[in-house]
């Protein structure tokens, strides 16, 4: 009878080693679900803050590209109006500014697009820019792509193809100055073949014209304006996609 009893009471203690093994195994697995619970809930909050710091970050800085883009587009128009450059109708010069109003906005397009695709082509080839990354570098681009556009209207040749040249020459140095990058070389010849074709097409339907045109519809020297300004512009992107981080020269 004894050991009937020690058989019980064994049998009642491995019962009872059994339930708080089980309940101890049911407690962790409880613990590690709710931590992967509030892990998941971390990372979910931390990837849905940094996709909105980005997109605002996107956002701002296609803003700021829109508005210097409308605004050389604005005073360069305005240059080649005076210089007689560039025809519209009367009742577009007797509009706000004397210029077409289409102008800014479509420019200031252009260049948040062109701006914001140099810093994300840079990105996908692997090749960061690092090539005078500073605010005074592109100031001094911004200078000389309007010196260049000041120069297509005011400098007298005997002909448009020796300005064109010239141009051309003018625009290859600021991107050999300012840019060096294979990127930065074919966003700016895409840009002003696209560019040009626009603009042809703009004139062919009488949206407005040039003067002497020797290149089709348009002027010779319009693709050289055009791939400076794409260069330009991008320089400007890059640099507002380092947060204004100062780098040093590396000539």
């Amino acid at each position: 009878m004894p050991r009937l009893e020690d058989h019980c009471w064994s049998c009642s203690c491995a019962s009872r080693i059994e339930t708080k093994h089980s309940s101890g195994a049911n407690w962790l697995a409880y613990k590690a679900e709710e931590m992967m619970s509030i892990i998941t809930s971390v990372l979910s909050n931390a990837y849905g803050s940094l996709h909105d710091v980005r997109t605002a970050n996107l956002i701002r800085r296609g803003l700021v590209l829109f508005s210097v883009g409308a605004f050389l587009a604005l005073v360069l128009n305005l240059l080649q109006i005076q210089r007689h450059v560039t025809l519209f109708p009367e009742e577009v010069m007797a509009t706000l500014f004397s210029s077409a109003w289409w102008i800014p906005p479509c420019c200031g397009t252009g260049a948040a697009v062109v701006g914001l695709l140099y810093p994300c082509l840079d990105s996908h080839l692997g090749e960061p820019h690092k090539f005078k990354r500073e605010w005074a570098s592109v100031m001094r681009c911004i200078a000389v792509f309007v010196g260049i556009n000041h120069a297509s209207v005011k400098l007298d040749f005997a002909n448009n193809v020796q300005l064109s040249l010239t141009l051309a020459a003018l625009s290859l140095g600021l991107w050999w100055t300012f840019d060096r990058s294979r990127s930065g070389f074919g966003l700016g010849i895409t840009t002003a073949v696209l560019a040009t074709v626009f603009t042809q097409l703009l004139v062919y339907n009488g949206v407005y014209q040039y003067t002497s045109p020797d290149f089709l519809y348009v002027r010779s020297w319009l693709p050289c304006i055009f791939f400076s300004g794409g260069v330009t512009v991008g320089n400007i992107g890059r640099q507002l996609a380092m947060g204004g981080i100062e780098k040093p020269h590396m000539d």
